[in-house]
C-alpha cells in the first residue's frame, strides 16, 4: 500500500487566502441552514488576491483559484469569519500539476498556525489532522490513505467537512471516508487549502461553498 505523508506546510509571508469548487450538493440551501456562502463570480466578495510568483490566491473565471509552483508547500485562505460548529461544502477540482497533491477544507481557524485541515489528493488519498504552532500532524492515522469515494485526476470532488463537537468528519462526493476526535479548538474561520508535495504545479480551483448549520 502506497505510504502518503504530508509535506510540511511552508508559512508564507503573505498569510492568510481563500478558496472554492463545484458539484453534487448533500443538503439543499435554504436560508434558515446557510451561515455563510460564496460562488466567486463577485472578486470583491473578499478573499484575498495574491500573486507572489511562485503562489497564487485569487480569482479566477467564475472560481477562486490556488496554485503552488514549488514543492512541500502548502497555501491555504479564509474569509475571515467566526463559527463554532460547521458543515462546510465546496467542489475541489485539479485543472493542472501532479496528482501526487492534497487539497481541502480548513475549520476552527484561530490564526495561520492553528487549525484543522480535512483533506484529499488527486490520486485517491484523504487525511484530517491539525496545524500547531509549525507542527502539522494527522489526528489517529500516520498518513494519508485511500479511499475509492475519490474521484482521481482532473476531476471534480464534492468535499465536505463536519467540524462538529468534538468530531472532525470528511465526506467525499456523498460518502463519509474518515472522522478523527480532537478538542483542543472549538471555534474561528472556516477556508481552504492546497499543496504540493515532491512536485510542483499544482492548480486548483474551488467553487460554490457553502457553510452550513450542522
Amino acid at each position: 500500500m502506497k505510504i502518503r505523508m504530508l509535506a510540511l506546510i511552508a508559512v508564507l509571508t503573505f498569510a492568510t487566502l481563500s478558496c472554492q469548487a463545484v458539484t453534487g450538493r448533500l443538503q439543499t440551501p435554504t436560508a434558515s441552514n446557510i451561515l455563510f456562502r460564496d460562488d466567486f463570480s463577485n472578486t470583491n466578495s473578499g478573499w484575498d488576491r495574491v500573486n507572489i510568483g511562485k503562489d497564487i490566491a485569487d480569482y479566477a473565471e467564475g472560481a477562486y483559484r490556488i496554485y503552488i509552483n514549488e514543492p512541500n508547500v502548502n497555501v491555504w485562505a479564509n474569509p475571515g469569519l467566526n463559527f463554532s460548529d460547521t458543515r462546510v461544502e465546496v467542489d475541489a477540482t485539479k485543472v493542472g500539476g501532479p496528482d501526487d497533491n492534497d487539497f481541502g477544507i480548513t475549520c476552527r481557524v484561530k490564526d495561520t498556525n492553528h487549525f484543522y485541515f480535512l483533506i484529499i489528493s488527486s490520486d485517491g488519498y484523504y487525511g484530517i489532522g491539525k496545524m500547531k504552532g509549525e507542527l502539522q500532524a494527522f489526528i489517529g492515522m500516520e498518513a494519508m490513505l485511500p479511499s475509492e469515494a475519490i474521484l482521481q485526476g482532473n476531476r471534480t470532488n464534492h468535499l465536505r467537512a463536519d467540524c462538529v463537537g468534538n468530531s472532525l468528519t470528511l465526506y467525499v462526493n456523498g460518502t463519509k471516508v474518515g472522522q478523527a476526535t480532537d478538542t483542543e479548538y472549538t471555534s474561528g474561520d472556516i477556508g481552504l487549502i492546497a499543496g504540493t508535495f515532491k512536485k510542483p504545479g499544482a492548480d486548483l480551483r474551488f467553487d460554490n461553498l457553502y457553510v452550513f448549520k450542522p
